[in-house]
């Protein structure tokens, strides 16, 4: 897993121009079953990926944290939300709450998430590739191929079977 993640980076870079062109020809036409598509993808790549294998999401970027988050996550640890804000969270650059920093302080060494069953919203949906109207967040899926393994696969995948 190690060599497969230190070469991914690279091999999503070398498939941007190819990914981007491909999305934006989705964008303009998208199969009306892409929805469908998108599910049995991300679903047949799940089955064959383990998460706790990996977690370079969890290492590399951290998620946004909606209010519903905070209030949710910060009563799972018994505190209140300012102080959980204080303590984990700072404002990007789009005056939205992400971590202060990463790795998520929450990972543990075995890749288990101390927080999963109250994690935020955009943990609980990466990579995002089972998402409806999947057209409107390729600039996102553009990102998240080079981070996750199972997210470059399923782009892969995608386009093999969606002939633009």
């Amino acid at each position: 897993m190690k060599e497969l993640l230190k070469s991914l980076p690279l091999r999503a870079k070398e498939k941007h121009t190819e990914n981007k062109k491909f999305f934006t020809k989705l964008k303009k036409r998208p199969p009306r079953n892409l929805d469908y598509i998108m599910q049995e993808l991300h679903q047949a790549e799940f089955k064959k990926t383990n998460c706790l294998d990996c977690a370079n999401c969890c290492k590399t970027t951290g998620p946004l944290f909606t209010t519903a988050d905070i209030v949710r996550i910060s009563k799972s640890l018994k505190q209140k939300p300012q102080k959980f804000i204080d303590t984990y969270l700072r404002i990007d650059e789009d005056n939205d709450y992400v971590l202060k920093q990463v790795p998520c302080a929450f990972l543990g060494v075995d890749n288990y998430c101390s927080i999963y069953d109250v994690r935020p919203k955009a943990c609980q949906e990466f990579p995002h590739t089972d998402r409806k109207k999947f057209q409107q967040i390729t600039n996102l899926t553009l990102k998240n191929v080079a981070i996750c393994p199972a997210a470059y696969n399923i782009v892969e995948e995608m386009k093999k079977k969606i002939n633009i």
